[in-house]
């Protein structure tokens, strides 16, 4: 696996984005790959979490014949998370403060997920 590839691309939507604090990278079912993020966040726990919200959120998709979930965000009073799923087998959770435009977060990601799945699958 290139996890230099990887990182480029974590730190890419980081710096890329406006807003976004940190990035992690995750198998689906939770173990972090790879973090782009403050040393107070534990990329461990992000990665359980953020696990558990897609895997949730995917079951509801498919319960109401709604498709394929792609990605959850979370709005908190000072900040947001959101989960992209990236393929089948893995997640990123990008986290971002207030100020933090979600229409540009939405648009630059669909790039960025599609490389990391093709690292992810080479």
């Amino acid at each position: 696996m290139d996890f230099e590839a990887l990182a480029g691309e974590l730190r890419s939507l980081r710096e890329g984005v406006a807003g976004v604090t940190g990035t992690v990278l995750a198998a689906v079912d939770g173990i972090p790959i790879i973090a782009d993020s403050a040393d107070d966040i534990d990329p461990a726990k992000i990665s359980a979490l953020a696990a558990a919200d897609l895997g949730i959120a995917r079951q509801v998709a498919e319960m109401t014949g709604k498709g394929a979930l792609s990605q959850t965000v979370a709005f908190g009073s000072e900040d947001y998370l959101a989960v992209y799923a990236v393929g089948r087998l893995a997640l990123m959770v990008v986290l971002g403060e207030k100020g933090l435009n979600v229409g540009r977060l939405l648009f630059e990601s669909r790039p960025v997920i599609e490389r990391i799945g093709a690292i992810l699958a080479a």
